[in-house]
């Protein structure tokens, strides 16, 4: 190859992972190589305590955002996050599954934090996680069946045109 080839190549313009790599996707890329699948019957627990799978929201698109307080990247995206539910307006549910080993200290971060829109939900044994073999942060688009959409490991502006556009797709 000669020297200056790779100057001609055009820079991406898609904040998607090419289907054809068999490579994880970079931080804050969407993936749709899982479009389709169910979600997982792991269960986690509301605030109170009550067990549930992302089955018990079927009828309407639902957001699952796997994250903990301990996790920068997590902390760093969850204001946007709930933003965007706001914005949502309802259309999409938005969960946050904690996966903090002591809820208490998800319920402390989102009132210190304000965050009134998404709904915490707490999964200390790290059941859904383990199920999904997940990095965190990672954020799923279920559709109203339960299927998969897309999904985005690592930290992602919520609130951005593009991100608002994926939101739309279900």
């Amino acid at each position: 190859m000669a020297s200056g080839d790779n100057a001609a190549m055009p820079a991406p313009t898609s904040d998607e992972a090419p289907a054809s790599q068999g490579t994880a996707p970079a931080a804050g890329v969407v993936d749709r190589s899982h479009k389709g699948e169910a979600a997982p019957a792991a269960t986690f627990a509301n605030a109170a305590g009550k067990p549930l799978t992302v089955k018990a929201f079927a009828g309407k698109p639902t957001l699952v955002n796997l994250w903990a307080t301990w996790c920068a990247p997590c902390v760093k995206e969850m204001p946007a996050l709930d933003a965007a539910a706001k914005a949502s307006s309802g259309r999409v549910r938005f969960v946050a599954i904690s996966q903090d080993m002591d809820p208490k200290k998800a319920r402390t971060f989102f009132a210190e934090r304000r965050l009134s829109t998404i709904q915490p939900m707490y999964d200390p044994q790290l059941s859904f996680s383990l199920a999904l073999n997940a990095n965190l942060p990672t954020t799923i688009l279920y559709d109203k069946r339960g299927r998969e959409v897309w999904r985005v490991t690592g930290e992602r502006n919520w609130t951005s045109a593009e991100s608002r556009a994926l939101l739309g797709e279900v």
